[in-house]
Formats: structure tokens, sequence, C-alpha cells
């Protein structure tokens, strides 16, 4: 009988794992709601592969200590590999696999009801109403169809934000290094970022952090973009730094900011800090801004999505453990 143990499993996925090892019987199932650690590894004893999902870096030493247990196949619930020492894992052997997809309309829902609520000015209206104001001036909305809206990167998340925007009537832009065809073909792409930058009343992202593109938004990229622009990251912190833009909200230059994922996120996203000093003053006083927009991470947090991340994950590992070739591998190089 083949064993998979799964690291920092939830409250909301257990009965998805539980859904799981229901259907697969000639399986043993076992988890633990702890984050995997060089520490923690040793709860995998026996295990034939682990399936995790953690902000935390997969560290040299956490890889070996899964080594030394010789357990080597471990399937991601998430898409994000740019945590795992790949150095490591090649000369362990490691065999990886992701979740690249498994609900881009999570992602993309989520970035576009915020981008129409900045657009409408929500987060001013509701504190006003909050304390009896009830007028309407100077909280002035502005239509989604009046908008022309820039997206950066058309893949999955990207192309479904796409269909929802071009729902409401705006006039929709893209740019991508690789372009989809069939978007190519129906004229979407813009022929660099400057020109998306110079055109858009939204710009929003749907790229994955790489060192080629830390801190794509700088104060030089803000700088062309239009007056009173809108920006979105659902994507990823790095992307973005964070003090330009906080340049740009108090200069006026940004009409508002729709922030899911920050640079500095570990360990302050998905924490309770009621009743306790927070810890960073940067994102505080974002969450305080009325123009801002601030979700810890959770764009992609769904019953649908995380359904799907658990069970795509342990079939993925499944056929790791069984000699197969999974649906999604991460190449380890």
């Amino acid at each position: 009988m083949s064993k998979i143990f799964a690291f920092s499993i939830r409250k909301d996925e257990e009965p998805y794992l539980k859904e799981w090892a229901a259907a697969h019987p000639a399986v043993e199932v076992d988890y633990t709601d702890k984050l995997l650690t060089p520490e923690t590894a040793k709860l995998a004893k026996g295990a034939d592969g682990v399936v995790v999902y953690q902000q935390l870096d997969y560290t040299p030493e956490t890889l070996q200590a899964l080594a030394d247990l010789g357990i080597t196949k471990m399937s991601l619930r998430n898409v994000g590999v740019d945590n795992i020492d790949m150095d490591k894992a090649k000369e362990l052997g490691f065999e990886i696999t992701n979740v690249p997809v498994y609900s881009p309309n999570a992602i993309a829902e989520h970035a576009a009801i915020q981008t129409a609520r900045i657009l409408r000015q929500t987060k001013r209206l509701d504190a006003k109403i909050a304390h009896g104001d009830l007028r309407w001036a100077p909280t002035i909305g502005r239509e989604v169809r009046d908008q022309t809206v820039g997206i950066i990167g058309t893949g999955h998340i990207g192309r479904v934000y796409m269909q929802i925007m071009e729902g409401f009537g705006a006039k929709v832009i893209a740019y991508d290094v690789y372009k989809n065809p069939e978007l190519d073909k129906k004229g979407y792409y813009v022929d660099s970022l400057d020109d998306l930058y110079k055109q858009a009343d939204v710009v929003s992202l749907h790229v994955p952090a790489m060192d080629s593109n830390y801190h794509m938004i700088n104060d030089e990229t803000i700088a062309e973009m239009k007056d009173d622009a809108v920006l979105v990251n659902v994507s990823r912190g790095p992307l973005v730094d964070t003090a330009a833009v906080v340049r740009a909200l108090d200069s006026g230059k940004l009409f508002g900011f729709v922030m899911d994922t920050y640079e500095n996120e570990v360990g302050i996203f998905n924490e309770d800090w009621t009743g306790k000093e927070f810890p960073d003053k940067v994102l505080k006083d974002l969450i305080n801004r009325p123009n801002v927009l601030v979700t810890p991470h959770t764009a992609f947090y769904t019953t649908h999505a995380v359904r799907n991340m658990v069970v795509k994950a342990f079939d993925n590992n499944l056929a790791l453990v069984e000699g197969q070739t999974p649906e999604t591998p991460v190449e380890v190089k």
C-alpha cells in the first residue's frame, strides 16, 4: 500500500482530502496542519510522497530532511515554485509537481470585483454611510465601460479577466511576451508595456514573479501611466515597488490600488493580528487608505479552487509514487 503525507492542511481543505482518500482506498493518507520544515519533515516518515503548500521556502535543509526519509516525490497544491531550492532538489533527485490551473475564474473574478469597487469608490461610500452621511457628493464613481483596461499577462487568469471586463463594456488592451495567437488575431495586443501604460485607465497584472520583472511597477513605469490610473495586483507581491505606489497615491497620480499580494506578505498575511501590534507600518497605512483595497492573498480562495488544489495535487503525487507521468510536472533544473 502506498502512503502519501500532506503538510499544512487547513480545515477548509480537510473535506476534499478525505473525499480523495475515500476514493483511493488502496492509498494510506495522513496529514498535519503544520508547515513543512526540517523539524516537521519527520512526521512524513514511512510515506512515499508528500503533498505541500506554504509560503515558507523549501530550503536545502528542508529538502534534505525529506530525502533522509527516502522521500523525493513532492506535489505542491499551488502554482508557484520560486520558493523551492531547485539546485538542492536536483541534487537529491526530487520529482516535483504543482497545480498551475486550479481556478482562473476565482482570481479573475476577485480582480474584476475589486476593480469595479475602486472605480465606484465603495470603500469611501461605505465609510460615509457607516457614520450616517448619506450625501452623494463628492464620492462619484467611474463606469467600467468608460475605461481602457490594460492587462499584462494573457494566461488563463488574464484571459478570464479580459472576458469579465469586456462583459462590463470596457475596452481591453493587452501585453504579453508570449502572445496568444487567437488574441493576437483579434488585435488585443499593444507593441510594448510603454504603450499599455500610456493608454490604460486600469493596469492589471497577471504574470508570475521572476528576476526579470522584479518591481516592474516602479516610479518610472507609474510616471508613464495616465493620471488617475488604477493599479491591480492579484499576481505576486514582488512585481510592485510598494514605496513607489505609496508615492503615487500620495501625489494623486494613482486613483486607486487593488492589492491581493504584497512583497513583504510572508509572516503577515493569513495571521490574526487582533489585539496585537501590527508589524508593518507601510501595509497598515495602505489598509487604512480609502482608495486602496487590501486582501491577504485570498483571490484564489474559493471552494471550487481549494477542492481542485487538493485533488489535483494528490492525483499528481499518486502518479509519481506509482511511477507514472503526472499531469503537471515541474522541471527540476
